[in-house]
C-alpha cells in the first residue's frame, strides 16, 4: 500500500512548494516555489532531505494530517502551534511521529507563511517542468495543481531513521526589522531625484492586497517616469512602480515579463523576513550595494551550514541498515503494548 498522509483539515491554503521552477520563466512559466526559502531549506535540513525536496507551505493556518506510515517532520517559517496527538510539539526541530497518528496545525501567531517537511524526500507528487511547486493560477504541480483538500492523500514514504535525531534542532531568531534593503533597479535613473529621495525617506505599509504573486504597498505615490517602457523579465523582489505611483513587490508567482518601471530589488537575504510581514506592517527601505547584498546572503547561509556541520559531527556511527530499522520497529510494537 502506498504511503501517505491524508488531509482531514487543509487550513487557509496549503500547496506543496519547493524551489520553483526558474529555468522555464523563458518559457512564460512562472517561477513559484517557496516564499520564505530560508525556512523552507531549513525544514528539509532539519529531517535530513536534499534542499529541493518538496515540502508543504501552509498561510495563516496550517492543516491537519493523519499519517498512514511512520516518518519524522520539522515545522519551520512564523510561529505556530501544533500538536501531534493532542500533545504540543516544537518548531525548528525534528519530530517523530508513528504510522496513524494526527497532526494538527493551527494558525499562525506571527508571520504568514509556514513549512512542512516530511523525511525521506518529502512530497513526493508528480513533477511538472523539472518542480512540485503548486502554481494556482496555472493549475501546474503539487496535487492536481490546486491547494490541498479535505481527503486528500499526500504521498510521501516511509521513514524510521533519523541520523542525530536527538540534535536535529535549531533556536535561532531573526531580530525583528522595520528596514528592509534593497538595490538600484534597471530603471532608478528614469525617476527624478524628488520621487528616489521620497522612496528611501518616507515610510510604507503593507496593504490588504497581498498574495504569492506579490505585495503592493501603502505609501505616498511617487511621480512616475514618463517614459515608455518595453516588456521586461522579472525578479523576485523586484520593486515595480505602477502607474499611480504606487510599490508593488514582485514575488513567487509573479508574472514573467511587466511593462511597469522597477526602482529596485529587495536583497535575497531580507526577502523571507519581507514575505513575512503582515497586513500593516511599517517599514522603509534603506538602499545597499551588490556586494553588501551578497555579503548578507553569505552571513544567511552559513546559519544552515554551520548547523548542518554541528549535526554531521554528531552523527550516528554509520551503517545504519535493515537490522537497526527492523529493531527500531519492534521497540515501537513493544512500547504500544506495554
Amino acid at each position: 500500500m502506498a504511503n501517505f498522509a491524508k488531509v482531514i483539515n487543509p487550513g487557509l491554503s496549503t500547496t506543496v512548494q519547493d524551489l520553483g521552477r526558474p529555468a522555464h520563466q523563458i518559457e512564460g512559466f512562472p517561477e513559484s516555489g517557496a516564499m520564505d526559502k530560508f525556512n523552507y531549506k531549513l525544514g528539509n535540513l532539519l529531517v535530513n532531505n536534499h534542499r529541493n525536496s518538496a515540502s508543504l507551505e501552509f498561510v495563516l493556518m496550517g492543516p491537519t494530517l493523519k499519517f498512514n506510515c511512520d516518518s519524522f517532520i520539522a515545522i519551520t517559517g512564523g510561529k505556530v502551534d501544533a500538536k501531534l496527538n493532542d500533545q504540543v510539539i516544537p518548531q525548528n526541530e525534528v519530530v517523530e511521529v508513528a504510522a496513524g497518528s494526527i497532526l494538527e496545525i493551527g494558525p499562525l501567531s506571527t508571520g504568514n507563511y509556514g513549512y512542512l517537511a516530511f523525511s525521506n524526500g518529502g512530497v513526493i507528487s508528480q513533477p511538472v517542468l523539472d518542480s512540485r511547486s503548486t502554481t494556482l493560477r496555472t493549475e501546474m504541480g503539487g496535487i492536481d495543481g490546486r491547494a490541498l483538500q479535505t481527503g486528500d492523500n499526500i504521498p510521501i514514504r516511509d521513514s524510521v531513521v533519523m541520523p542525530s535525531l536527538q540534535a536535529r534542532k535549531i533556536d535561532y531568531r531573526f531580530e525583528p526589522i522595520n528596514e528592509i534593503r534593497f538595490v538600484k533597479g534597471p530603471h532608478w535613473e528614469m525617476f527624478s531625484k524628488e520621487a528616489q529621495e521620497q522612496f528611501v525617506s518616507q515610510q510604507y505599509q503593507i496593504s490588504e492586497q497581498i498574495d504569492r504573486m506579490g505585495y503592493r504597498l501603502n505609501g505616498e505615490s511617487l511621480e512616475v517616469p514618463s517614459q515608455s517602457l518595453l516588456s521586461e523579465g522579472t525578479v523576485f523582489g523586484n520593486i515595480q512602480i505602477t502607474r499611480d505611483g504606487s510599490p508593488i513587490v514582485l514575488l513567487a508567482d509573479r508574472q514573467t515579463t511587466g511593462g511597469y518601471p522597477v526602482i529596485g530589488t529587495v536583497i535575497r537575504a531580507d526577502l523571507n523576513r519581507f514575505v513575512q510581514f503582515k497586513s500593516g506592517r511599517n517599514f522603509k527601505f534603506i538602499e545597499t550595494d551588490m556586494e553588501s547584498a551578497t555579503k548578507a546572503l553569505v552571513e544567511q547561509q552559513k546559519i544552515l551550514n554551520d548547523t548542518y556541520e554541528k549535526w554531521y559531527a554528531g552523527r550516528y556511527v554509520e551503517p545504519i541498515g535493515p537490522i537497526r530499522r527492523d529493531a527500531i520497529k519492534i521497540a515501537r510494537l513493544i512500547r504500544a503494548n506495554k
